[in-house]
């Protein structure tokens, strides 16, 4: 078990865990996006060889048990024991299933906002093309989004989705709560978009009015699980729901119905979603990654308290450059309890900073005007306030001319 402190200094406790991704040389700052593995997941990777060597095609049982470890960690991070979990290669397989559940010849309207990530953006703006309705809520003033969606939401409207935290700036959006109970009023879907909020903030459905909502993520980011292991929440009143696009590992526990014999069968919630063939070896490696987080206690409540500490010393490191707002700033206006894993600075150059950053060995990324600096818990501060002094550095070249590099 690790504490706060133990993060701070060089090196950095964890970092013995990380000596494949070296994160001791290097100054990794896409946490937001693509953190490092801990050695374990090899070790994963190893053990899904070795199953498929020794048992061949009896290997699925095997991967089965690795997927529900995976389930499993899903439901201790949403806090919801009983939860059914649909596992699937990414939340774009996962979400155009559900969307595939929806009853779109009866209400062919779904709200969301301008500022979902891109899968979710730019397929309902293919089907919009086809015909369905889709109307987008501005995501800022954020303070009042989710009263502005409720006001979107009517009895034709067939699903709502919305982050938990906004991909371009980790704004937390609020009062969810409300967005779901005005979903419920219209017997509406309620999508929810965690893949931002899990690994870096709580975030107990129940606690947040959000048990009767879908809710989609991955491993991808901030829990460190690597491709392969999007996730669909099925809320309790969806356990009868039938995925129009459905693949035939979902027969695996298909239930005969004897008053409708012509009709597809299903199983329980979770294999209704189910696809097809797919590699356990992500599954496999997220179980050993999982296991890795229990063993150092790295939960939910600990992990905010050192993204709150290592975003916060990015942010005051940052201000003491005190660089011209014109070439680079980041918005004041928001307390720190209201961001969650990455710091947002805005600048007309955003990409060219990136580039400049990642030939002085600091890796970050860029969307739009957008530079976006992520910390992980194996980096150290003095890790932190060296990327943030390059940043400086390549800020400057631009203020006298230069070409940031």
């Amino acid at each position: 078990m690790v504490a706060i402190d133990d993060l701070r200094c060089t090196p950095n406790a964890l970092v013995p865990h990380y000596a494949r991704f070296r994160v001791a040389d290097r100054l990794l700052l896409t946490g937001h996006s693509h953190q490092a593995w801990p050695d374990v997941a090899e070790a994963g990777l190893l053990e899904c060889f070795a199953h498929a060597a020794e048992a061949v095609d009896r290997k699925w049982a095997l991967a089965e048990a690795k997927a529900d470890e995976v389930r499993s960690g899903y439901r201790r991070l949403l806090c919801d024991a009983d939860g059914e979990i649909a596992l699937g290669p990414n939340t774009h397989d996962l979400v155009i299933k559900l969307l595939s559940t929806l009853d779109l010849p009866q209400r062919r309207r779904v709200v969301t906002t301008d500022a979902e990530f891109h899968s979710l953006r730019r397929q309902l703006a293919r089907l919009t093309e086809e015909g369905l309705e889709v109307e987008r809520v501005a995501a800022e003033p954020i303070d009042t989004l989710a009263e502005r969606l409720v006001g979107a939401v009517d009895d034709r409207t067939a699903l709502v989705a919305v982050s938990a935290v906004l991909f371009t700036t980790a704004r937390i959006v609020p009062d969810l709560d409300a967005l779901a109970a005005a979903c419920d009023r219209h017997g509406t879907e309620l999508l929810v978009d965690a893949y931002h909020a899990l690994g870096v903030i709580p975030f107990p459905i129940h606690d947040l009015g959000l048990a009767e909502a879908w809710i989609t993520g991955g491993g991808y980011k901030y829990l460190q699980l690597g491709e392969g292991n999007g996730f669909l929440r099925i809320p309790p009143h969806a356990g009868g729901v039938r995925p129009a696009v459905t693949g035939w590992f979902a027969e695996f526990d298909d239930l005969f119905d004897a008053a409708r014999p012509d009709l597809v069968g299903y199983g329980p919630p979770a294999t209704r979603f189910a696809g097809g063939t797919y590699d356990p070896s992500s599954h496999y490696r997220a179980a050993r990654v999982l296991s890795f987080f229990d063993a150092h206690r790295l939960e939910p409540d600990f992990l905010r308290e050192a993204s709150l500490h290592q975003v916060g010393l990015l942010r005051s490191a940052f201000d003491a450059l005190d660089l011209p707002d014109v070439l680079i700033t980041r918005d004041h206006a928001f307390a720190p309890a209201t961001i969650a894993g990455f710091l947002a600075l805005r600048s007309p150059s955003a990409r060219r900073l990136q580039r400049a950053l990642a030939d002085r060995g600091v890796l970050t990324d860029s969307r739009a005007d957008m530079l976006r600096l992520g910390p992980a818990p194996y980096l150290s501060d003095g890790q932190l306030e060296a990327a943030v002094a390059a940043l400086g550095e390549v800020v400057g070249n631009l203020a006298h001319g230069g070409t940031a590099a």
